[in-house]
């Protein structure tokens, strides 16, 4: 029984040893230095995208509010890639799927949109796109 049990504590070492662990995946995200700093940008340089649970809308300085699918955001954001100067404005819905942040995250980074910034969506600002 002792040589079986030996047997057993170093097939586990050596699995143990021999295993490669998966480095988690993380998202880097670069968070502003101080909250009291104010940068001013052009209203033409930003693209404002409202995420709701079953639509999302879009709109690009003061044009009117347009309305498509989380899932249609990939052709808005063609058209905008590779645009170093825009700054996209993401406001998401309490109640919208987490899945929904990841894929305009995912989106934007296939557009090479790096310049973005997440919010929760007010109820102010979520009456104003549902009237549309």
């Amino acid at each position: 029984m002792t040589p079986m049990v030996d047997v057993a504590f170093l097939l586990l070492i050596f699995f143990m040893v021999t295993t490669v662990f998966r480095t988690p995946q993380a998202l880097e995200i670069n968070l502003p230095p101080d909250k009291d700093v104010q940068i001013e940008i052009a209203e033409s340089k930003v693209l404002s995208v409202r995420v709701l649970p079953d639509r999302a809308y879009w709109k690009r300085g003061t044009s009117p509010w347009a309305r498509t699918e989380v899932a249609s955001l990939d052709q808005v954001f063609k058209s905008y890639a590779g645009n170093k100067e825009l700054v996209v404005v993401i406001k998401i819905d309490r109640d919208a799927k987490f899945n929904s942040m990841v894929s305009v995250i995912d989106e934007l980074d296939l557009a090479n949109l790096t310049r973005f910034s997440l919010g929760t969506l007010t109820p102010l600002e979520k009456k104003e796109v549902e009237t549309l």
